[in-house]
């Protein structure tokens, strides 16, 4: 027999690209619906004020190198105390950490695909000005799917007392056609739903032709098998009271 359950699809990575830098926007080298591969980039913020700060560490970063250097000269022929040496030291590893900042605020004007995915709507355009935290735009990885659909509490604990049984199911697409991969129940969410009495099941598809987005809806189609069965001709039977 043949149960169907409203469903809702969703990636299995879909998540919000935000900048952490504020600045402007001089270039954007996706469009939407494009597929982005793991590593590109996508969105570049003006970087001339963090490179000239980077600029400036690297110049305090070299000057506190040489007062180093000098400063252990001295040291080596007992000239400076032990105490001016460390001075000196820490000066110098807080420039170097000076210059591991500005290269980091610096690496923050490139944003990059952090996997591979369709690029979703733009929410800025060109040359916008955004502040820290903005959303740019969304990323989805469709080639796996996590399709949801809710069971009630009475299958639920039939499906769970036999814990051999693999749940194999089908999705019915909006159209009405069958999508061409079948997926597996993998994942039971932990609790019910105390208005409606049923409970989340996820099953994961293939999607190797990128067919099925993030967010559509449909049918999920569960088969269960009854061996040792009498089937009754439906005609053959109706309802007293």
């Amino acid at each position: 027999l043949t149960r169907g359950y409203v469903a809702q699809v969703q990636a299995i990575q879909h998540v919000e690209v935000r900048n952490q830098e504020r600045g402007y926007l001089p270039e954007i080298f996706d469009d939407e619906g494009q597929l982005v591969e793991e590593g590109t980039k996508m969105f570049q913020i003006m970087p001339l004020l963090y490179r000239a700060d980077l600029q400036r560490a690297q110049a305090d970063a070299d000057v506190a190198s040489i007062e180093y250097k000098n400063t252990k000269l001295l040291a080596d022929k007992n000239i400076v105390s032990p105490a001016e040496l460390a001075l000196s030291a820490a000066k110098l590893n807080r420039a170097k950490a000076e210059v591991s900042l500005a290269q980091t605020h610096m690496r923050l004007t490139e944003i990059h695909a952090p996997f591979t995915g369709l690029m979703d709507k733009l929410e800025v355009r060109l040359s916008s000005r955004v502040e820290e935290g903005d959303l740019l735009t969304t990323l989805s990885d469709n080639r796996t799917l996590w399709i949801y659909f809710n069971v009630p509490e009475a299958e639920y604990l039939d499906y769970k007392s036999n814990p051999d049984q693999k749940l194999d199911v089908k999705f019915k697409m909006a159209n009405g056609k069958f999508f061409d991969q079948e997926g597996k129940v993998e994942t039971i969410e932990a609790d019910f739903d105390n208005t409606t009495g049923n409970i989340a099941f996820r099953a994961t598809f293939p999607n190797p032709a990128g067919l099925l987005r993030h967010g559509e809806t449909g049918n999920v189609v569960v088969t269960t098998p009854y061996p040792n069965a009498l089937l009754i001709p439906q005609k053959a039977t109706y309802e007293i009271l």
